[in-house]
């Protein structure tokens, strides 16, 4: 089952769920050219081509819209890892399901960070999300079946510390690391990991 950010309203009409979508992908794009910075509403309306008034009733008003464009990525991305093709998707080893998940977290998070940093300021909170909690399921499940005799729960938090966004931009913007470097680094640190597993195996023979 897909976790979403927030709890799914009425269907909404043909026409009015064009709109929405329209208006998302607009502000999305807006945002991975040239950031969060001073989006607002009204040009996200002209970007969809809708009226302002209608980016104010789909969501209220610029917070609203944050969380929604959150909500309409991690949508895309949670039917990729739970129902879409391999390796992401079911059907592969649980080791390249893994590796394929950390890619595909990054990848988001170059287009998403200044919103995700944005909608969830909380230092604490951000560790309770629908979103958070659902991606660290879904991490615990592939180490039980990568690592079943090790403290799972608590590896699965180390490595979503990995993909925190802040950790990602300060890695990006701060550091210089292109996403090609980052990602390498979460392909080693899995690496170190199943070389742990190996390691032990070999002893216990």
């Amino acid at each position: 089952m897909v976790t979403t950010v927030h709890a799914t309203s009425a269907p909404l009409r043909a026409d009015a769920a064009r709109n929405r979508s329209r208006i998302l992908e607009a502000a999305l794009r807006r945002v991975a050219e040239r950031g969060l910075g001073d989006l607002t509403m009204s040009e996200v309306a002209a970007l969809a081509g809708v009226g302002k008034g209608t980016v104010f009733r789909h969501f209220g008003d610029r917070a609203g819209l944050l969380l929604a464009l959150l909500d309409h990525s991690e949508k895309q991305l949670q039917t990729s890892f739970t129902s879409g093709p391999p390796p992401l998707g079911p059907g592969a080893p649980a080791e390249a399901r893994l590796r394929a998940f950390g890619r595909a977290v990054l990848r988001q998070m170059v287009h998403t960070v200044d919103v995700c940093l944005a909608a969830h300021m909380d230092p604490i909170r951000r560790f309770t999300t629908s979103v958070y909690m659902a991606r660290l399921a879904h991490v615990e499940v592939l180490l039980q079946e990568m690592l079943p005799t090790e403290d799972v729960e608590l590896l699965a938090h180390v490595l979503m510390a990995f993909l925190d966004p802040a950790l990602t931009l300060a890695l990006i913007n701060q550091h210089g690391m292109t996403v090609d470097r980052v990602e390498a680094g979460w392909d080693d640190l899995l690496s170190r990991l199943t070389a742990s597993r190996d390691r032990v195996g070999c002893d216990d023979e």
